[in-house]
């Protein structure tokens, strides 16, 4: 019997070590790389580029406090190219310009504070949300004109659903550890609204995005 419970013992023990293993090497890191589309809150925006959003990407890098919080930083860039078939209200209040082509770009920088619903590292499903200060980068170039710049302090908020891929290959999950050192990979999906003003002119809008994060 003393030997059984010997043998028991030999083999139950690297099971329960292994099984906790993630939770004593858990991920410190976030990072994120996405896309999508977004819908800017300038006046007139539809009738001068002729559509309502446009592409955004983004990269961000986070430090995660304790498994569940996370402090980081996350930058993002957009442009759109249109025709203005009458006077355009720019991103500067009180500037006014006629019919002619206009490049318009925003760049804007986040540093926010995430919290992620983590219970245990298989879960399939995680939902999170956010947000904190947004510094917003913005150029209007116009055919003919003075090119128009500057930049706008605000916030933003943001939350979304990511989802576990470690399950769909295994083998795949494992190499990336061993690799790379990557936790987890997750697909997201996510909604982000900013404010940003400049002599009360509304430089942010809505996003949606998906993307992939990795953890390590």
């Amino acid at each position: 019997m003393k030997k059984f419970l010997l043998f028991a013992l030999f083999v139950v023990l690297p099971s329960v070590a292994s099984a906790e293993d993630p939770l004593l090497d858990r991920p410190h890191w976030s990072f994120e790389l996405k896309g999508g589309n977004f819908a800017p809150a300038v006046p007139d925006w539809e009738q001068s580029y002729g559509k309502r959003d446009i592409p955004v990407y983004a990269l961000s890098l986070a430090y995660k406090v304790i498994r569940q919080i996370e402090i980081g930083i996350e930058g993002a860039q957009m442009k759109a190219k249109g025709l203005a078939s009458g006077p355009l209200h720019s991103a500067q209040a009180g500037h006014t310009v006629f019919t002619g082509t206009v490049n318009y770009e925003i760049l804007p920088v986040n540093i926010f504070v995430l919290f992620r619903g983590v219970v245990n590292e298989n879960q399939w499903v995680v939902p999170y949300a956010g947000g904190g200060f947004t510094k917003i980068l913005y150029r209007e170039d116009v055919e003919g004109q003075d090119s128009v710049s500057g930049s706008a302090n605000g916030y933003h908020a943001r939350g979304g659903l990511q989802f576990l891929l470690d399950g769909i290959d295994r083998g795949a999950a494992n190499s990336m550890y061993m690799d790379y050192g990557v936790d987890h990979t997750y697909f997201f999906i996510e909604a982000e609204y900013t404010s940003a003003k400049v002599n009360s002119v509304e430089l942010g809008g809505t996003a949606y995005l998906a993307g992939l994060l990795l953890e390590f």
